[in-house]
């Protein structure tokens, strides 16, 4: 009876080493999720409340996976510029002033003429302003059809009397070389008939001689 639990204890004892044994190559596997994305790029807000200044704001942002970039700017706007310092001369009562300072457009410079009213000139108008105008056309305004126009029409013009010119030129050579033609056939005309009297001469002076 004694050997038989001497044996149930090495069995027991056997299997708690076994059991500790298999527990120490026992494998745990887990996955580990981390996120680094870069937190997302925010237009900067670009305020412009003064009305009398003509500046416009814009803003803007990009993002990708790893850099993002975010910028705002003010734009002038030069046109809102001429306006209100041509509404400001106005209100002064400098109402030539204020007409230049919108002449400075070539729209309206283009309007102004098509309407026979010619934007100032050093303090000239009407057609004293147009012909300003006509002789100094470097201070026209860039972009002006009116004196687009007028520049290719002044340009095919000058093409135009360059071929007359030329066509005149080729018809005084045909002329001349026509003249010239008929001289020599005048000058060979009297030649012969020059040659052909003398023959008459002579050959009346034989006979005499015969007789």
């Amino acid at each position: 009876m004694k050997q038989l639990l001497i044996i149930l204890a090495l069995f027991t004892t056997v299997g708690i080493f076994t059991d500790s044994r298999a527990a120490d190559t026992n494998t745990v596997s887990s996955t580990v999720v981390t996120n680094n994305t870069p937190p997302t790029a925010n237009s900067p807000s670009v305020v412009v409340n003064n009305s009398d200044i003509c500046k416009s704001a814009y803003s803007g942002a990009i993002q990708t996976q790893v850099l993002g970039i975010s910028s705002g700017v003010t734009v002038r706007d030069l046109n809102c510029e001429m306006i209100k310092l041509s509404r400001s001369l106005y209100g002064m009562g400098m109402k030539v002033a204020a007409v230049s300072t919108l002449c400075a457009d070539y729209r309206i410079f283009d309007a102004m003429w098509m309407s026979a009213t010619y934007c100032p000139f050093m303090g000239a108008i009407g057609e004293d302003a147009k012909k300003g105008w006509e002789e100094n056309r470097h201070l026209v305004p860039a972009g002006s059809k009116v004196f687009l126009s007028k520049a290719e029409a002044e340009v095919k013009q000058k093409e135009l009397e360059k071929q007359v010119l030329k066509q005149e030129q080729e018809e005084q050579k045909r002329l001349k070389e026509d003249k010239q033609a008929l001289l020599k056939e005048l000058d060979a005309g009297i030649n012969n008939e020059t040659k052909v009297s003398a023959a008459a001469i002579l050959s009346s002076l034989a006979f005499l001689l015969l007789l």
